[in-house]
């Protein structure tokens, strides 16, 4: 950040007063800018055994697969906002949701969230920002072509959790590619 959004003059970094952590500070008008993560909410849309992936339009990861996903929107729920990306990227409606997987990414400033969800009807198409979409029998999954970390975490545990009947809440750290888990 450069430039202070209220008021327009330069910004500085500093630890305001209070504080414990570096900020983007305008000296002009003293407006602290306070940058926090982005939360991206998903679905695990199921249809009996069969799970809904999306070949993805767009960048980042174009023509990998992944889970109906994107970044929420200010004045939405995780639900709404789940459910939203799933019609836009599936065309498709889901029913009887519940919270299934969340993943803490410090490293991206995100932090993910999928619920597991039944598809209300088989109508779902190609949506805006899919170049496919299909359903997938666990066997049939493309596992080397899916688009993020995060989808993959959520379909292995899903089909461990299927296996059982019991899918409690995952909640998971993801360090960066080249760092080792905190044991």
């Amino acid at each position: 950040m450069k430039f202070c959004s209220a008021c327009g003059q330069p910004v500085i970094q500093r630890i305001p007063e209070g504080d414990s952590r570096l900020r983007f500070v305008c000296e002009h008008c003293q407006t602290i800018h306070y940058q926090n993560p982005n939360i991206v909410a998903g679905v695990l849309p199921t249809w009996g055994s069969q799970v809904l992936l999306c070949r993805r339009a767009i960048e980042p990861r174009r023509g990998f697969w992944t889970l109906p996903a994107g970044f929420m929107e200010n004045g939405e729920t995780l639900d709404e906002a789940a459910r939203r990306e799933t019609a836009e990227e599936a065309c498709a409606r889901v029913a009887q949701m519940t919270l299934y997987q969340l993943f803490d990414l410090p490293h991206i400033n995100q932090v993910h969230v999928f619920f597991r969800a039944e598809l209300a009807n088989l109508a779902f198409d190609v949506g805006v920002e899919s170049l496919e979409v299909r359903l997938f029998e666990e066997h049939e999954i493309p596992w080397n072509e899916l688009a993020f970390r995060t989808v993959t975490r959520t379909l292995e545990c899903y089909y461990r959790d299927r296996i059982r009947q019991h899918y409690p809440i995952g909640h998971e750290y993801l360090p960066p590619m080249n760092v080792s888990p905190i044991p």
